[in-house]
């Protein structure tokens, strides 16, 4: 089973993070996340987000590659109303496609060098799989606004340009038991530190085709 607790929880905190607005000048949120991790657990990305203000998306778009029968990177956040690109760079087909209620779609199956794009217009957490390969899988999270940042290796993030005002920053991965949050308040010029604490357990990323069957062998496409 999909991850639905972990999933609804981080998408209602950022549904609801549209009844703001960002205005005056920015501070910034630092600060480390500490994961447990249980053994047999690979360490994978952490994302830390800031919720309670909507920005405008930028123009650019967000890539996510298919190689190596992987989607990489297999997290990404985004804010809602940016595109996300996905491009095959496999030797084979993939089908691009989400199951996510109220933002399914389907890519289609398409070939090594051909890129295939949505657009995410509203926040939410959106599960990712190929209809072709079941290992693959990957989360978009669409967060209101551009306040994020990707935890670094040593475990810290640095978040700038978040308006002044009290705020509520979660911490989020793919293999989280729950988003975990703390609340900062933010002034104008200053820095304030957040350190955040997150659970992991094994998820067992197993799912249905996008017909809701299981996948077969035998499907066009699935060896080189």
């Amino acid at each position: 089973m999909i991850r639905a607790a972990a999933v609804a929880a981080v998408a209602v905190a950022a549904v609801a993070a549209n009844a703001g607005v960002a205005r005056g000048d920015g501070g910034t949120v630092r600060g480390t996340v500490e994961v447990n991790r249980p053994s047999g657990v690979p360490a994978g990305a952490v994302l830390v987000y800031v919720v309670g203000f909507a920005e405008p998306a930028p123009a650019a778009e967000v890539s996510v590659a298919q190689q190596d029968r992987k989607f990489v990177p297999d997290l990404v956040a985004i804010t809602a109303g940016q595109t996300v690109a996905f491009p095959n760079g496999d030797p084979l087909l993939h089908n691009v496609y989400s199951p996510t209620a109220d933002r399914t779609f389907d890519l289609g199956s398409y070939p090594r060098g051909e890129v295939r794009k949505r657009g995410f217009p509203k926040p939410g957490v959106i599960e990712v799989f190929c209809n072709i390969h079941p290992e693959m899988s990957a989360t978009i999270v669409v967060l209101p606004n551009r306040r994020f940042a990707m935890v670094d290796a040593h475990g810290g993030y640095e978040i700038r340009d978040v308006p002044a005002g009290t705020w509520t920053v979660f911490a989020y991965s793919r293999h989280a038991a729950h988003p975990t949050s703390v609340q900062v308040t933010v002034t104008s010029g200053a820095t304030v530190d957040a350190k955040l604490v997150l659970d992991e357990v094994q998820r067992d990323f197993a799912h249905r085709n996008k017909y809701g069957e299981k996948y077969s062998d035998d499907q066009p496409g699935y060896s080189d």
